[in-house]
């Protein structure tokens, strides 16, 4: 995958396919999602929101929820003030 491909933005018209109800939406021609489809599929994630990406343990996550709707900044302020109090033993 290239990143023009993760750059691409969709050309769907939003707006317009939301403003009709299920009835007017013909899904006739969509073939069924198989296991076989999700076993072959790319999750594909746009490059400004790969940024955010970071593997917690769910414990982990559902603490830092705890503590306030701005977790994710009280987390970024945690991993700073550990970069910060261990920058003379991790000099790159």
């Amino acid at each position: 995958m290239s990143k023009k491909d993760l750059n691409s933005t969709s050309r769907t018209n939003w707006a317009a396919l939301e403003s009709r109800s299920e009835e007017d939406i013909d899904y006739s021609d969509i073939p069924p999602l198989t296991d076989e489809f999700f076993e072959r599929a790319t999750l594909r994630i746009p490059a400004n929101k790969a940024q955010d990406l970071v593997q917690l343990d769910p414990d982990v996550k559902q603490w830092f929820q705890a503590q306030g709707e701005q977790y994710k900044t009280l987390i970024n302020n945690v991993l700073r003030q550990y970069i910060e109090s261990n920058k003379t033993q991790h000099q790159a």
